[in-house]
C-alpha cells in the first residue's frame, strides 16, 4: 500500500483535502444517469483531493505520485456522464478548478488554463472581443474547458462546426506527463487526437487553445409538430439551409417536452414533438419564412417574451440536459447514444422509431460530421432491466445504428469497440506505470480483451470493491 502520509508531506504547500465527505463528493460525476453504472461505481472513492494553482504544482503532484505509486485522476467540473473522472483505484483526485486563467484572446482564438468554466470563458471573450467559443457543452455553467476536451465529443454549436475531433476545432493542448521527471508537451494538428476524448489517461491537460467565432445574442426558438417524423424532416431540411445561422438544432418527441420541461410548459402543447433551436438574430426572418412554409407551430421565441427570468436557455433543454430534466421527475429514465449515419439518417430514425415503440422517447441532435449533416440520438429509455437495455442496443446495431454505450466507463466500450492504438502508444510513452485514471483504457489494462465476445469489461479494482 502506498504511504499516503509520506505523499502528503512531499506535497506540502499545495492545497489538499482529505475530509471523507468532501473526497466522496469529488469522486463522483453524473454516472448515475446510468442505472448500470450506478450499481458498478457507487462505492468508488479517492483518498484525497489535491488542488494545484498552476502548472508547476501539477508537475510536483505528478512527480510525487509517481514516486509513491499513487494513481491520479484529473477532475474538472465533474459533469461527465459515464464515470470519466471517477477514481477507480482511489488515490489523488486532481481538482483543476483553480487553474482558470485566460492567457490570451486574439482574433479567432483563445488560450486558457484547463480549469476555466466554459461559460465564464465565453462571457469574458464576448465582453473583451465580441467572440465566443464555437461550441460548448449543455453543462457550460459548471463544465471546464479541459474536461470538455478530455471527455466530450461535441455539443451546442456542432450543427455548424462539427465535433471536437474535427481538425481545427481544437488548436493546441499543453499537457504534463506522469513520469519520474514529468515533461511538458504541446500538441497540435493530428497529434491532438492522442489526448482529446482520452479521459485524462495519458496526460494532464493544463492549457487549451480553442478557435473562436463571432458572438451573437442567440434567439431561443421552439417549433411544435403533432407528428415526430414531421419535426425530424423539418429539422433535417433546415440543417441544410446554409444561409440560416444556427447554434443548436434538436428534436424531442412527445411526451418529454410537456412532461419534463416544466418552465416552458406554458408555451408548449401537450402531445407535440418539438424542435429546439438557437438562431442568430439576423436569421430570424428567414427562419420564420421557413417555419411557415413547413407548416410548423412557432411556440416560443426568447426575443418576444417579457422576461427570460426563470426560463432555461434552449441548450439546457438539449443534449444530456434533456435526460437530466426527465430524471428529475422520473427516476426510471435513462438514455442511449445512437449514431444515425448520413445520407439515410432520417430513414434510420423512422425505422428505429417504429421498432422501439414505447420503450424509447426520441431525442435527436443534428450536427455536421465530416462536412455533411447527420443526427445523433440521445433517446430517453424507460429502464426495466439490464437485459432489456442490452436488447435495445442490439436492435439498433443490427439495423445499422451504432451505439456509443453510455452504460460503460471505458473508452473502448463507450463506442469504439476496438483499441485506439494512437492513444495507447501515447499512454505507454507518457504514463509508463499506468497511474493516470486507471481502469478507463481496456487496451492498457487487458490487451487481450475480446471486444467481439459481448462481455462487459470490469476493472479489477472494481471487482475488489464489489467483493
Amino acid at each position: 500500500m502506498p504511504d499516503l502520509d509520506a505523499l502528503k508531506k512531499d506535497l506540502e504547500g499545495i492545497a489538499i483535502e482529505d475530509n471523507p465527505a468532501l473526497v466522496r463528493q469529488k469522486s463522483r460525476d453524473f454516472y448515475w444517469y446510468s442505472p448500470v453504472l450506478k450499481d458498478q461505481l457507487d462505492k468508488v472513492v479517492g483518498d484525497m483531493v489535491v488542488t494545484p494553482k498552476d502548472e508547476a504544482e501539477v508537475i510536483r503532484v505528478l512527480k510525487a505520485a509517481y514516486a509513491h505509486g499513487v494513481p491520479v485522476t484529473a477532475r474538472g467540473g465533474g459533469t461527465g456522464n459515464y464515470g470519466q473522472c471517477m477514481p477507480l483505484s482511489g488515490g489523488i483526485i486532481l481538482n483543476m478548478l483553480q487553474m482558470n486563467a485566460i492567457k490570451e484572446i486574439a482574433p479567432g482564438r483563445v488560450l486558457a488554463q484547463a480549469g476555466i468554466i466554459t461559460a465564464d470563458l465565453d462571457r469574458i471573450c464576448k465582453e473583451k472581443s465580441g467572440q465566443e467559443l464555437r461550441f460548448h457543452p449543455s453543462t457550460t455553467g459548471t463544465a471546464t474547458l479541459g474536461g470538455f476536451v478530455a471527455g466530450g465529443s461535441g455539443g451546442v454549436g456542432s450543427i455548424h462546426w462539427g465535433g471536437l475531433r474535427e481538425l481545427g476545432n481544437i488548436l493546441k493542448l499543453r499537457i504534463v506527463t506522469m513520469e519520474a521527471e514529468p515533461r511538458v508537451i504541446e500538441l497540435e494538428g493530428w497529434d491532438l487526437h492522442k489526448v482529446s476524448h482520452a479521459y485524462g489517461t495519458n496526460g494532464i491537460i493544463t492549457e487549451v487553445e480553442m478557435p473562436l467565432a463571432p458572438a451573437y445574442d442567440w434567439v431561443d426558438v421552439i417549433v411544435g409538430y403533432d407528428d415526430y417524423m414531421d419535426a425530424v424532416r423539418f429539422a433535417d431540411n433546415l440543417a441544410q439551409r446554409d444561409g440560416v445561422l444556427l447554434k443548436e438544432l434538436a428534436v424531442i418527441n412527445a411526451p418529454a417536452p410537456f412532461d419534463y420541461f416544466t418552465r416552458h410548459r406554458p408555451f408548449l402543447k401537450e402531445g407535440q414533438a418539438i424542435v429546439v433551436l438557437m438562431v442568430a438574430p439576423h436569421s430570424m426572418g428567414p427562419l420564420e419564412a421557413f417555419i411557415a412554409q413547413r407548416k410548423g407551430d412557432l411556440r416560443f421565441r426568447s426575443d418576444k417574451v417579457e422576461s427570460m427570468k426563470g426560463i432555461p436557455h434552449a441548450y439546457e433543454l438539449a443534449w444530456n440536459h434533456t435526460t437530466l430534466r426527465a430524471l428529475k421527475l422520473d427516476t426510471n429514465i435513462t438514455y442511449l447514444q445512437v449514431q444515425y449515419g448520413s445520407p439515410d439518417h432520417v430513414a434510420k430514425v423512422e425505422l428505429m422509431e417504429k421498432l422501439t415503440g414505447a420503450d424509447m422517447i426520441g431525442h435527436l441532435e443534428f450536427m455536421r460530421f465530416n462536412g455533411t449533416i447527420q443526427c445523433a440520438g440521445l433517446p430517453l429509455v424507460r429502464y426495466t432491466t439490464p437485459e432489456k437495455l442490452e436488447a435495445l442496443i442490439r436492435l439498433h446495431e443490427e439495423n445499422g445504428c451504432p451505439i456509443f454505450n453510455p452504460h460503460r466507463y471505458t473508452l473502448e466500450e463507450g463506442g469504439m469497440k476496438q483499441t485506439d492504438t494512437v492513444q495507447l502508444a501515447f499512454k505507454q510513452e507518457t504514463d509508463p506505470k499506468g497511474l493516470l485514471n486507471p481502469g478507463k483504457m481496456i487496451a492498457w489494462e487487458n490487451p487481450d480483451f475480446d471486444f467481439t465476445a459481448g462481455k462487459n469489461y470490469l476493472f479489477p479494482g472494481l471487482a475488489a470493491l464489489e467483493g
